[in-house]
């Protein structure tokens, strides 16, 4: 099985290499933040998640 070049890492949408930290740096970077609407869990959803809380 042939390695992988080491320059040839996977980029993101954000032009930056797949990690948690570089995604929320690479965002601050562009000010591509979300509105409040989509930052939060509704209600709804959150009840709906609960009810599967504990189940296998």
């Amino acid at each position: 099985m042939a390695k992988a070049k080491k320059g040839s890492r996977k980029k993101n949408k954000l032009g930056v290499k797949n990690s948690l930290v570089n995604n929320i740096n690479a965002r601050k970077k562009k000010g591509k933040s979300r509105p409040k609407s989509k930052k939060t869990v509704s209600k709804k959803s959150y009840a709906k998640m609960k009810k599967n809380w504990g189940k296998k």
